[in-house]
């Protein structure tokens, strides 16, 4: 059974080994997990952002890696949620309905 709260924003995930051994994880739904299931990728993108702008808008090739950011980190979060949904199964499920977005909240 999934034991979470909107109080507390936490589940408690069972989750079992390759092994056999039976293990337990807190998925946090609060705080900045609260807000989106990748949420910390934003102010990462963020940076890289700023730390390109002084180069301003003439060229794309100073955005190349701020593009190449987005793209890898934008594929990781549908790595992560397939990773982590085979992992804690029910879990995650109940998880993503309490918090639904991936990375941008609203949007993503």
């Amino acid at each position: 059974a999934v034991v979470s709260t909107q109080s507390t924003g936490v589940i408690r995930a069972k989750y079992t080994l390759h092994s056999g051994e039976k293990r337990e994880s807190i998925l946090l739904a609060s705080g900045w997990w609260g807000i989106a299931r990748h949420f910390h990728y934003v102010p990462e993108l963020l940076l890289s952002f700023f730390w390109t702008v002084p180069a301003g808008f003439e060229n794309l090739m100073p955005y190349s890696y701020l593009i190449f950011l987005f793209i890898l980190l934008t594929h990781r979060t549908f790595r992560d949620d397939a990773k982590c949904s085979e992992k804690y199964t029910t879990f995650w499920d109940a998880y993503c309905k309490q918090v639904p977005y991936k990375m941008i909240p609203g949007i993503f």
